[in-house]
């Protein structure tokens, strides 16, 4: 695995060029047309508004996140393709949370996959398809950031403590970009399989 890029608590690594151009090109446009994606709504502080992006959930289990809540799916072709290509690297996934990034004024706000579904020191994996957008880690005590640029055909990997200790988030843009898809594979946590 490359350098950690968190200078502290947790471990996050960074991967571009993990599928090649072309790979990623197929996997974007078969992504984009398989998945289910819907536009969810969520509630914050009480009010119930429209995620800005769309989403779609696989895996044997639900999953529900700030009045969203998602039914079990099971993986298709695709995706059972893009978590065998990480299983040598980070283990095997039989959850996943798709987000369709339509421009860039659709985000993801700041945020951690610290729920118990995935136990206390969660590998979260996330692979990017489409246009370059920045992710941005933001240590919860702290506050210091550190930010990388997820492009095309990229893989990054969360580990350890980085959960529990960071909060990460994809902002919006006013640059001009084009559609990204991101996929999030996550395990099940033992007890959560039973």
């Amino acid at each position: 695995m490359p350098d950690n890029l968190l200078p502290f608590d947790g471990d996050v690594s960074y991967l571009p060029g993990h599928f090649s151009t072309s790979e990623a090109d197929a996997l974007l446009v078969e992504l984009d047309d398989c998945l289910d994606w819907s536009q969810e709504s969520a509630v914050v502080f009480g009010k119930k508004i429209p995620l800005p992006r769309l989403t779609a959930w696989y895996g044997p289990t639900g999953y529900t996140y700030s009045g969203v809540v998602h039914s079990p799916h099971p993986f298709p072709p695709a995706l059972r393709r893009v978590a065998g290509s990480v299983e040598q690297i980070a283990g095997e996934f039989n959850c996943v949370l798709a987000n369709l990034y339509r421009d860039g004024r659709d985000s993801v706000s700041w945020h951690s996959d610290n729920e118990s579904l995935w136990g206390e020191r969660a590998t979260i994996v996330s692979l990017s398809f489409g246009a370059t957008r920045q992710f941005v880690l933001r240590h919860r005590q702290t506050r210091q950031r550190v930010s990388v640029d997820l492009e095309h055909g990229s893989l990054l990997v969360m580990r350890g403590d980085t959960q529990q200790l960071w909060s990460h988030a994809i902002p919006k843009t006013r640059r001009d970009v084009g559609r990204r898809i991101n996929l999030t594979l996550r395990r099940l946590a033992p007890s959560k399989t039973r």
